[in-house]
């Protein structure tokens, strides 16, 4: 579905990432994690187009995608959740939604998504009026999730969905992030808490300092020492 080949990105004179391999299989969950500054968001962004990579290849359904622009990335199914959710807080909860839709024109079909948006999160239909910067910091996480469904997406890029949040909250996101696996979309997911990453992922990844020194499934990777010293505080 999507693979990274030793892709180095550059900041300026900063190499941020240096050389980065990542194998997403299709309809599974997979984690990147580490600490700040590793480089986490750095690999989405670049698969979304929102920085351009310096060396490597990236590919998605055989097709290369590292030289195309963003709308096309997005047209193509890829769907990235950024960080801090950066929605349109003055706009209403229907408004940021249909955002989401702006490159589609099956009427019929956005409908569709928007009632499956509603039955994920019943709470964004009974705040569709609202403006998206009354919402709690958790309904604006739900709204960013409802934005990226819209789209129509097959692989969904999500960074950081649980900053910030309470812990029924996160749980609450867990749950969307797990359901979505299970209907068989694609999930690339970057989270600091290395505990929830891995407990929702197939496979994972540990980036430190612009590399992958260590991968493996989620389950080896909760008992490896040094993700348990580094990241779970065992």
């Amino acid at each position: 579905m999507l693979c990274l080949k030793d892709i180095v990105v550059h900041y300026g004179k900063v190499e941020a990432l240096k050389g980065v391999s990542i194998d997403v299989e299709d309809g599974r969950v997979t984690t990147l994690i580490g600490a700040n500054g590793a480089g986490k968001s750095t690999v989405l962004k670049a698969v979304s187009g929102m920085v351009r990579i310096t060396k490597g290849e990236i590919w998605s359904d055989g097709r290369r995608i590292d030289t195309m622009p963003v709308e096309k990335i997005v047209r193509l199914g890829i769907a990235h959740v950024p960080e801090g959710k950066r929605l349109f807080l003055g706009l209403t909860v229907m408004q940021n939604l249909m955002s989401g839709a702006f490159l589609r024109k099956d009427k019929s079909g956005i409908q569709d998504d928007l009632r499956r948006t509603f039955e994920y999160f019943p709470i964004l239909e009974k705040r569709r009026n609202q403006k998206a910067g009354s919402l709690s910091g958790g309904e604006q996480q739900m709204l960013a999730f409802g934005r990226a469904l819209l789209s129509r997406p097959r692989v969904f890029l999500f960074d950081e969905p649980s900053l910030g949040l309470s812990p029924k909250m996160v749980e609450i996101i867990a749950e969307s992030i797990r359901q979505l696996s299970l209907e068989g979309y694609t999930i690339v997911l970057v989270e600091q808490n290395a505990s929830l990453a891995l407990s929702l992922a197939e496979r994972a990844y540990v980036l430190e300092t612009g590399r992958v020194p260590l991968e493996g499934n989620g389950s080896e990777l909760q008992t490896n020492e040094h993700v348990k010293r580094a990241y779970l505080g065992l």
